[in-house]
């Protein structure tokens, strides 16, 4: 399970928020990516070091783009849809979607930042799920 992975990536191997999204949902979803191609999701931790969007987020983001995404997005009528429902859900549960207002309301010194990807990961994983179930069934 996506969740599963997301614990791990981000315990065991020391990753930020985006990039353990990124490895965790090559692994889960099989998207192929590389080592090269998963660096790219680095910069996008802690709010792309600002404290913006959160990299759980961007990472998610980029999942979604990955799956759903023919060619390129101007040719991708259900990418806009998916990308909003992704960030508006998160943002019901959570209340923001930057990283500055995450960590003040759900960092801790434990865990750090890993139940706030574990919740982008849950509303990921139904996301993708549902969606793939949708197009095996057309």
């Amino acid at each position: 399970m996506l969740i599963e992975k997301i614990e791990e990536y981000y315990k065991e191997h020391d990753l930020n928020c985006a990039e353990t999204m990124l490895y965790a949902a090559n692994d889960e979803y099989k998207l192929g990516l590389d080592k090269n191609a998963l660096k790219m999701a680095a910069g996008f931790g802690a709010g792309m070091y600002i404290g913006t969007v959160c990299g759980a987020l961007s990472g998610g983001i980029m999942v979604i783009s990955r799956l759903f995404v023919n060619d390129r997005a101007h040719i991708s009528p259900d990418l806009k849809e998916l990308v909003e429902e992704f960030l508006r859900r998160y943002c019901n549960k959570m209340g923001d979607i930057n990283c500055s207002y995450l960590k003040e309301h759900h960092h801790n010194k434990e865990v750090r930042c890993l139940n706030v990807i574990k919740e982008a990961g849950i509303i990921l994983d139904d996301i993708v799920k549902r969606e793939l179930n949708s197009s095996k069934n057309k």
